[in-house]
């Protein structure tokens, strides 16, 4: 819920006026491969969107992990990608986040033979929490932000379960404008996850992972990885859940990617 806190607005509005730091630039270039094709209005809002971000959210490094401006400046430069068009207030319920220099244990439950579960500690690279926290690998971190082509960012998939958890439940439903909306939304993905779950069962090949099957939730954060990541090879393969996406996230990463290809020189040989 946004609410109205004049001293934190006026904040704000004093970091939106400052200028960028050049360290952060020069990380953005490093390792945030994603902003490269950002329209210069575009990469302005980004950069406004980071500098209020790093000032209100609370960095914490685990394991002896010492936090710098190029792991702030590369989580947050992925986070407030997400951002960029929504109307929002910062992923208002996220507190802290916790940086480990490496994956890092975590209880989850394993349906083994014959349906039995048991509960096993299993390394993962980030992890989303609705009590105010993210964790993240660092390695994993810095690995999606330089590979955007991969198809596999541990930050998009995280903060995507922080935009699902705004309406209080993490179900791969994030708070969208109108009943029209969750409408389309319900029968698009619902169908797209059925689709792949039938795809995983007989092993046929997706462009989604296999992850996204598990429930839904984790099909929202990886088709958002691929949204920012594959975005032609996604509205090509699966348009009406790209369509989908761009309507939420009021951004086109597909038609941005062409246009900076449009752009860039030709390369030349010897």
């Amino acid at each position: 819920m946004n609410i109205f806190h004049p001293f934190r607005d006026h904040h704000r509005r004093e970091l939106a006026q400052q200028p960028f730091p050049a360290e952060w630039s020069r990380v953005m270039g490093q390792n945030v491969s994603c902003c490269r094709c950002l329209h210069p209005d575009e990469r302005k809002r980004l950069e406004d969107l980071i500098k209020v971000f790093i000032s209100e959210k609370h960095f914490e490094g685990c394991k002896g992990l010492t936090v710098t401006d190029e792991i702030r400046v590369t989580v947050a430069a992925q986070a407030c990608l997400l951002l960029l068009n929504l109307r929002h207030d910062y992923y208002e319920r996220l507190v802290s986040i916790l940086v480990y220099p490496e994956s890092f244990d975590f209880e989850q439950e394993v349906r083994g033979e014959a349906g039995i579960v048991s509960v096993m500690n299993l390394p993962v690279a980030g992890l989303s929490s609705s009590g105010g926290a993210v964790a993240l690998s660092w390695p994993d971190t810095v690995r999606g932000a330089k590979s955007p082509g991969d198809g596999t960012n541990v930050i998009f998939h995280e903060f995507a379960h922080q935009l699902d958890l705004l309406d209080d439940a993490m179900n791969g439903a994030p708070l969208l404008d109108s009943a029209h909306m969750y409408r389309d939304w319900a029968r698009v993905l619902g169908s797209e996850y059925q689709r792949l779950q039938q795809e995983v069962a007989t092993g046929t090949p997706s462009l989604i992972s296999a992850y996204g099957a598990t429930k839904p939730a984790e099909f929202f954060a990886v088709v958002t990885e691929l949204f920012f990541e594959k975005p032609a090879e996604l509205q090509q393969q699966h348009p009406a859940l790209y369509d989908e996406f761009r309507q939420y996230y009021r951004q086109d990463p597909a038609a941005r990617l062409g246009e900076c290809q449009a752009q860039r020189p030709p390369e030349t040989g010897d």
